[in-house]
């Protein structure tokens, strides 16, 4: 295969995981010599741009693991170790590591001498130059080089390597080697005027076989058909006959195609055929699992169909959702999905005992054992499933909540899990909840949410920004998200709560995208994927390796993260960096070249293994609608191919496992429950926690605190009992005030030597002035773990008002290391607003100081923060924790224009007809009224509002002076009493919108805002008697244009172009283009200057690799874009109003969503 653009999305697909996750931690080699297998080869590469060996080992990838070859990845020079080594058989090194210690150079000598390969390639001439051993043993060392094109000879066409090969050319570096040892045979030279100089060789040191070849400085050359095959050839002569044996009787099977219409959205040519299914044991041949490692199937078709979600109960049995229903046959009543019990009766590790818990069910999503039965997400409901009379048949069937989008059938809700806290944890797609929970409205969309295992009590934590299907805990609860689309590792640094003030500078966002890359590894050479091409566009779960069966490498650091599209399980590594996370590629624990092999579930089960829920589909993709296809009740298109009767469940078990532990807690047992909760796998200890909180087990507490006050940690630093008991501490009451002895052991804990404890011991404490004092006196506020100071933020600000805390939190801003953090900042300003008395000191030397934003330290910015607050008021997302005025001054700045219809309706509203403010247009007049107890003040303008965009500025003063002007020009002033006295009520701010009920000035009904309201509209409040400068306010948005241009710009669902081609503007007028996006997945619009196209698609393309992208809403920071919209949500919209360039020409409009650009662009004509 020579096809530069299928190699260019392919980050390392054959990489599993670097070999840190290689499961070697023990001297044992799990490399068979008599059973049939692949060739296992360790390749040792770098960090560096130059030579960059993870983007180069992309190209061998596909074509080696198709021959039979797995390669593992490592850039660590540790790993030249014996108990590693002796897992592979050989070694291939591509890099430029300068030298080697001598007890590397001694491992990898007794390997090589001992039988094993060496596959140095390139610039591996250069490498270990300390030693003399291994340049002898490679056979040269590199001198020097020039570039250019040339064809090497091949001077020795019968050796086995050279079977196939063709000489070819290629543009390379031409080197020249030294020290070149005779005892070489060389099979390619490169000649020119200087001579012959050996290109590539092979070599036999000890027992051992070497592979040389000075081919691959970049892409040129690795990407070469010929290439590949050489260094194929030369891996299969180097690790020696007997290895080469047990490949040929490995049998790796041959996948048969047949034509079929099947979605081509890479306009591949020759277009995408269809792969007929594979039994599970051919299937399994085409997955790659790491050394050491074992893929188990335990269950298959017709046992189990479409697997979508899995848990276990507390006897440790597997429930399984079977959706065949999915993705579109979307039902009101009864369903054909089933939730199943598989069991292995006999031991063998296969189930087979099949029990169907419940049916008559439709699209079922997630579930989490609850209150002795399961809770289901199947929206529009939540409902609650029990078998009362033993029959493992569900008898009880409650909706315990109501209101879950199912537009989008893979834009639900999912991810159901039982937390720490007590409550279940979920996440959600773009479409979205709208219910009431408790005597509460909720609506809202994509994020991460949690709620009382009886449906109480529904709290909306973050927002995540695109498609949300992935959830995962960490030992010491931290939680991490993964979204569909770019961004497939996610934080959740805080809950939403704690940002209802974003500090000055700061983020209102909780949920933070970590991903470290771009690119998805994968194995198979057919993707298809509609958009994020090459990278996650499908990603699911998060779910962490929460037991000790795995290698310590793997321990509550590895995430796994499913991507049917790409056909693998990728390996998150996450690592703490300050008061967050960040990831690094692990590569993949799982990949296949199956095209069916579709892992969209995996979860640490009762054993310890890996289970793995394999949708196992050649249909995986959802939306858009491919042309020629129609589109299904799920908003899925409808394709015959998509499969109901297939299935398979897989264990992932590390061979040099201990026997796990089991339980079976159905009885309750004390002794059983503590003993679970000392189990190594978090699976048990958070069953136990959860069945001796639902059973409010009270006689346990002797034995809860028992275990909180253990000070033992383990290897990593955790101690996972005592963070349990400590949260069903919580769960049974015994933090409420009444048991001062649980608190007092609560309160011990924070000074416990693992982190996680004290972290955990922060979050169950009562918000009481003895909890605070305890926080105070341990000081934790200055912990040297991050994540526990970030959490004694957190907690202080739930905690009542106290003078020693805010006195304790003023010299902490002045700390660079909280200053610098991501996440430290809005902690600390959280706890400032709770005890904010010494900041508040600081506000008027503040108000005056004339710092550039980057010059602004940690204490100013709080006390900044503290005076004013501010609020972007925008139509399509309502201000979350709605502001309390009382006592501040008011300012109001809106930025609108005209639509199709007059200016009319209200802008903002706040409050009732009894007290309260607001701004709106009626009969062609802007009026701005304030409310304050019954008595009404308004000033309106005349009907003369300008027919361009412009600026509304409104106040309310400390002395009750009113102000009203457009563009900066007065219209009006006008004198109320003063200051609200109280906070409003209704808090909500209404924007663009009118409460009939609760109406603030001269106008009646529902009304809407009939007009365009730009997003970056705010509500500003004041303490009195501070002047702030403020960029805001100095911001221009005002136009004055020659004429105006109104443009409607739409998505056509589900093919990812605009509806328009090409309009037309007039040169220097005032533009409106009203941007609609009826699809099914985000989309912005970025104008740019002539001639701009590649420039800015080639910028996205980069920003696309940055985990700020998002952020960013895609749109490049470079002076080729000329105005653009933030990321606009399905069904959403947004209007551009801006100035059109002055000179006439074509200037290009796009999408920069990553991999929308190409497809999905226009031309603005300026006349």
């Amino acid at each position: 295969m020579n096809n530069p653009n299928f190699f260019k999305s392919i980050l390392l697909l054959f990489v599993l995981g670097i070999l840190t996750l290689a499961g070697c931690s023990d001297k044992k080699s799990y490399l068979s010599m008599t059973e049939p297998r692949r060739v296992e080869i360790l390749v040792l590469g770098h960090e560096s741009e130059h030579h960059n060996s993870e983007k180069l080992m992309m190209y061998l990838g596909t074509p080696l693991f198709q021959k039979g070859i797995n390669l593992t990845y490592t850039t660590d020079p540790n790993d030249l170790n014996a108990e590693k080594l002796n897992n592979y058989d050989g070694l291939m090194i591509y890099a430029n590591h300068d030298e080697i210690t001598s007890e590397q150079e001694s491992a990898l000598k007794d390997y090589v001498e001992g039988g094993k390969a060496l596959i140095p390639i390139h610039s591996a001439s250069f490498c270990f130059r300390n030693s003399d051993w291994f340049v002898e043993t490679v056979g040269g060392q590199f001198s020097r080089h020039g570039t250019g094109d040339f064809t090497a000879e091949i001077v020795d066409p019968s050796h086995p390597i050279m079977e196939g090969i063709e000489e070819f050319e290629t543009w390379d570096e031409t080197y020249v080697h030294t020290s070149v040892n005779p005892d070489m045979h060389i099979l390619m030279e490169r000649v020119d005027e200087e001579g012959r100089e050996p290109y590539t060789w092979t070599r036999e040191q000890g027992k051992g076989r070497v592979f040389y070849t000075a081919y691959g400085h970049d892409e040129r050359t690795w990407k070469k058909d010929q290439f590949q095959q050489i260094v194929a050839n030369g891996i299969l002569w180097a690790v020696g006959d007997k290895v080469q044996e047990l490949l040929a009787a490995y049998e790796i099977p041959q996948t048969e195609f047949r034509d079929a219409e099947i979605p081509n959205y890479e306009r591949r040519d020759p277009a995408p055929r269809f792969q007929l299914p594979l039994s599970p044991e051919e299937s399994q041949k085409l997955v790659q699992v790491p050394v050491g490692f074992e893929l188990e199937l335990f269950a298959s078709e017709p046992m189990i169909i479409n697997p979508i979600a899995m848990t276990w109960d507390e006897r440790g049995r597997l429930f399984v959702i079977e959706t065949t229903d999915y993705p579109n046959e979307v039902r009101k009543e009864g369903g054909n999905d089933k939730i199943k019990i598989l069991e292995d009766t006999d031991g063998d590790g296969k189930a087979d005992k099949v029990t169907v818990f419940a049916d008559n069910l439709n699209i079922p999503t997630s579930i989490t054992p609850v209150n002795g039965g399961m809770l289901i997400s199947m929206a529009p409901d939540f409902v609650f499933l029990k078998d009362t009379d033993g029959d493992d048949v569900a008898d009880v069937r409650e909706v315990v909540m109501t209101g879950w989008g199912k537009s989008d059938t893979h834009a639900g809700p999912s991810n159901l899990k039982y937390g720490f806290d007590n409550k279940i944890w979920g996440v959600l797609g773009y479409s979205g909840f709208n219910g009431e929970v408790s005597g509460q409205q909720f609506n809202f969309g994509q994020g991460v949410y949690r709620f009382d295992p009886n449906g109480e009590n529904l709290e909306y934590l973050g927002n995540t920004s695109n498609n949300t299907w992935g959830l995962g805990f960490t030992e010491d609860f931290e939680t991490f998200i993964s979204t569909a689309n770019g961004q497939h590792s996610v934080y959740f640094s805080m809950a939403n709560k704690y940002v209802r003030r974003p500090i000055y500078q700061g983020s209102a966002n909780t949920v933070h995208g970590i991903d470290s890359h771009y690119d998805m590894p994968h194995l198979t050479p057919f993707l298809r994927q509609v958009d994020w091409h090459g990278s996650y566009t499908a990603a699911a779960g998060h779910n962490f390796y929460t037991a000790r069966d795995f290698p310590k490498e793997y321990w509550n650091r590895i995430a796994f993260v499913a991507e049917p599209t790409g056909r693998i399980l990728h390996n998150a590594i996450i690592n703490a960096e300050g008061s967050g996370f960040t990831e690094k590629n692990g590569f993949n624990i799982l990949a296949s070249s199956d095209e069916w092999f579709s892992p969209v579930h995996a979860e640490v089960g009762p054993d310890g293994a890996l289970w793995v829920a394999d949708w196992y589909n050649f249909i995986i993709q959802h939306n858009p609608t491919p042309r020629g296809f129609e589109n299904g009740e799920g908003n899925a298109y409808i394709n015959p191919l998509r499969d109901a009767k297939h299935g398979r469940i897989y264990r992932l078990v590390y061979k040099g496992a201990k026997e796990a532990e089991r339980f079976d807690l159905q009885d309750k047992d004390n002794g059983e429950l503590i003993a679970a909760l000392n189990s190594d796998n978090m699976f048990w200890r958070m069953t136990a926690q959860r069945l001796i909180v639902e059973n409010q087990m009270q006689d346990l507490l002797p034995e809860l605190y028992q275990l909180i006050s253990n000070q033992e940690v383990d290897e990593i630093g955790l101690s996972p009992a005592a963070v349990h008991a400590l949260w069903a501490l919580k769960g049974l009451g015994a933090l409420d005030g009444s048991n001062r002895e649980a608190e007092m052991v609560v309160e011990k804990a924070l000074r416990h030597p693992s982190a996680s404890v004290r972290k955990n011991a922060l979050r169950v404490l009562p918000n009481s002035p003895d909890a605070l004092k305890a926080i105070l006196a341990s000081d934790l506020l200055k912990d040297d773990d991050a994540h526990t100071r970030k959490q004694a933020f957190l907690t202080i600000a739930e905690m009542p008002f106290s003078e020693d805390a805010a006195k304790a939190l003023v010299p902490l801003a002045e700390d660079q290391t909280n200053a610098e953090d991501n996440y430290l900042p809005q902690a600390m300003f959280a706890a400032v607003l709770s005890h904010p008395t010494e900041f508040s000191k600081r506000e008027i030397s503040m108000a005056s100081s004339s710092n550039a934003d980057e010059e602004v330290s940690l204490a100013d910015r709080i006390s900044r923060s503290l005076i004013s607050e501010q609020y972007p008021l925008d139509q399509r997302n309502s201000i979350l924790f709605p502001p309390d005025v009382a006592g501040k001054e008011i300012d109001l700045r809106m930025i609108i224009s005209k639509g199709d219809n007059p200016l009319a309706g209200v802008l903002v509203a706040q409050g009732n007809n009894s007290n309260g403010y607001s701004l709106y247009i009626y009969q062609d007049a802007l009026h701005f009224a304030i409310v304050q107890n019954d008595r009404q003040t308004i000033i309106s303008s005349q009907k003369n509002l300008p027919e361009d965009q412009f600026v509304i500025n409104a106040s309310l003063k400390e002395d009750g002076s009113m102000s009203l002007s457009i563009n900066g020009n007065e219209i009006g002033t006008a004198k109320v009493s003063g200051l609200f006295e109280e906070e409003l009520s209704p808090k909500s701010v209404r924007v663009g919108r009118n409460d009939s009920r609760n109406v603030v000035g001269k106008y009646e009904g529902d009304w809407w805002f009939a007009g365009r309201l730009n997003n970056k509209s705010t509500l500003s409040l004041t303490k009195p008697g501070v002047e702030l400068s403020s960029e805001e306010s100095s911001a221009e948005a005002t136009i004055t244009a020659n004429g105006t241009s109104m443009i409607k710009l739409s998505v056509i669902p589900h093919e990812m172009k605009f509806d328009k081609a090409e309009f037309t503007v007039k040169a220097g007028s005032q533009v409106t283009i009203d941007f609609e996006n009826p699809d099914f997945m985000q989309h912005n619009l970025v104008i740019g200057q002539k001639g701009s196209m590649d420039a800015i698609g080639n910028a996205a393309d980069e920003l696309a690799r940055n985990p700020r992208g998002a952020e960013q809403n895609y749109v490049p920071e470079i002076p080729e874009v000329i105005v653009a919209t933030a990321l606009v949500d399905p069904e959403g919209r947004e209007s551009l109003v801006f100035t059109a360039p002055t000179e006439p020409g074509e200037y290009p409009f796009v999408c920069t969503v990553p991999g929308h650009w190409r497809i999905m662009n226009g031309i603005m004509k300026v006349e």
